[in-house]
Order: C-alpha cells, then structure tokens, then sequence
C-alpha cells in the first residue's frame, strides 16, 4: 500500500525546512539582524511562488476565480503568524543550540490542542490531556539551560521559554490559517491550490516585511540584497518547503500534518550534532525525548 501523498510532502517539507533553518542561523554571520534574516526568506521565494503557480496553471490549462475575502482573512493572519514565529525562531537560535531551539517549536502541536478546545470546542479525550502534561514537562526540561560554574541556580523562566512558546503558538497559528486558505482556492487539484496560496501569502508577507524593515531598519534591505549569495538559498529552500507544508495542508487535517511533521527534530538534531558540532546536554536530551513522547501520544489520541 503506497502512503498518502501528504505524508510524502509532509516528510519533504520538515527536511527542507530544517535546511533552511539551519542556513538561516548562519545569516547572523553576514551582518544581519533577525528582521533581515527572516526578510530574506521571503524576498527571494515570493518570485519563486509565483513563478511556479504560472507554470503549473499554464502546463495543467485550468483556471482559478480571485480569492475571496474568506481566503485572505485565513491568508493574512496565517502569514503575519509565521512571520512573527519566523522572527522569534532566528532570535531563540542566539539562546540556546540549534536541536533544541527548534525542539522549543515543536511546542505548536500541544498548543494546537489547546486551541482547538478554546476556538472550536473540540473534545480532548483524557489520553490528549495526559499528552499535553508531558509535554509541557518536556518544555521545562528543555527550557533550564546547563548550569555553568560560577553561575546561579538557573530559573524555568527565561529568555529562550518565553521565544520557543511563541513561536510555537504562532506556527499553530500559521498552519491553522494555511488550512483554511487552501480550502478556499476552488480547483480540485491540491498541487493547483497550494500554489496558488502559496504564492498570494508569500507576496503578501514580502509587502509586509519590506514596509517594516524600512520603517524600523534603515539600510536592512540593502544588507539583504548584498549578501544575496548566502539569502537566496534561505528563500529557495523556504518556498519549496512551504510548497510541501501547503500541499499537505489541502490534503489533510492541519493537527495530523504538524504531527508528522515533528520528524523535524530528528532532523534539527542530525544538524546540530554532524555540521554545527555542537553537544547537547543530558538534560536537553531527555526533554527532546519526553516531548517526543508526548508528540507520539498526540499523533495515536488523533488517529
């Protein structure tokens, strides 16, 4: 039996996305500041988007009717949400090492339930709650970062908390709003609809972000430009793992395709250990594992 195609785009698109994390954290080394980091991502896959949806409705010969106010309103807030959770992410990556500041992220699948509860009235069954406790102990864990000589007793409460809980939120948020505005393209094709909103977010969110980068930092979209050699591989590999995040999103239900897509960790944690050569510490390990945990309780409680 072959595997739906969302778990194929699914898989595609955490592996692609954890490149392009990855080339991002470098950003900072070629003078970037965070808005720039997250901007590059963008300005470089808007072209990208469009010119694929060109191709496919040219090749494929169908039409797609203007997006409704319906589509926009899911659109809009979906990409202001990764945006925000973007600019949080390449913030964490200056706090914490590079697994767990993703695995700090991966936060976004418990929330999720919890948002399903509040917004929808979903019902959780109290296996999804037992979930939701472990993984906020696997938050805590990851969350003390290791104890240096000299130091004080770390505190649960810091810095890099406060960044991947947001990020974590916002990405839910993201994937919530991406669901909803694939579902609004009228083709039957998923590839069609998740191009075509692909390419109306990613030019939407390059609008947004070139307005704030000009009013905030004066010459940040200069630096972008100049150092186009290290920033177009992010918004490459950004739109293509979009594509895959999008495709997936038309097919199936938003929390199944985020669960699936926690594989990531094992991604991040591959990148952290074989290129950044950095080493976790046994706590943060054990803090990926319990949220792993709770993850995989997550994915059996909804399927």
């Amino acid at each position: 039996m072959v595997p739906p195609l969302w778990i194929f785009a699914t898989l595609a698109a955490a592996a692609v996305q954890t490149v392009r994390f990855s080339l991002q954290r470098q950003l900072k080394g070629v003078g970037l500041s965070t808005g720039g980091s997250t901007f590059s991502r963008f300005l470089f896959g808007a072209p990208l988007a469009a010119l694929a949806m060109v191709v496919l409705l040219t090749t494929t010969g169908q039409g797609v009717a203007l997006p409704g106010a319906r589509f926009w309103a899911f659109g809009i807030a979906g990409g202001l949400a990764q945006i925000a959770a973007t600019f949080c992410t390449v913030a964490l990556f200056s706090e914490r090492s590079f697994a767990v500041g993703i695995a700090f992220t991966k936060t976004e699948t418990v929330q999720v339930a919890i948002f399903s509860t509040l917004v929808f009235g979903d019902r959780i069954p109290l296996p999804g709650y037992v979930a939701i406790v472990i993984g906020v102990a696997g938050v805590i864990l990851l969350s003390r970062p290791p104890r240096r000589p000299g130091e004080a007793k770390a505190t649960v409460f810091n810095r890099a908390t406060f960044l991947g809980l947001i990020a974590g939120a916002l990405f839910g948020v993201a994937a919530i709003g991406y669901r909803g505005a694939t579902l609004e393209i009228a083709s039957p094709d998923p590839l069609i609809r998740a191009a075509v909103a692909l390419a109306c977010v990613t030019a939407f969110q390059t609008l947004a972000m070139g307005m704030w980068l000009a009013w905030r930092e004066p010459g940040e979209l200069g630096r972008v430009l100049t150092a186009w050699r290290a920033t177009a591989l992010v918004g490459l590999t950004g739109v293509l793992g979009s594509f895959g995040w999008f495709v997936a999103f038309t097919l199936e239900n938003a929390a199944y395709v985020r669960s699936l897509g926690q594989i990531e960790l094992m991604f991040s944690y591959l990148v952290s250990t074989l290129i950044f050569r950095e080493r976790s510490h046994p706590r943060e390990i054990a803090g990926m594992i319990v949220l792993a945990l709770s993850i995989v309780m997550i994915v059996w409680v909804t399927t």
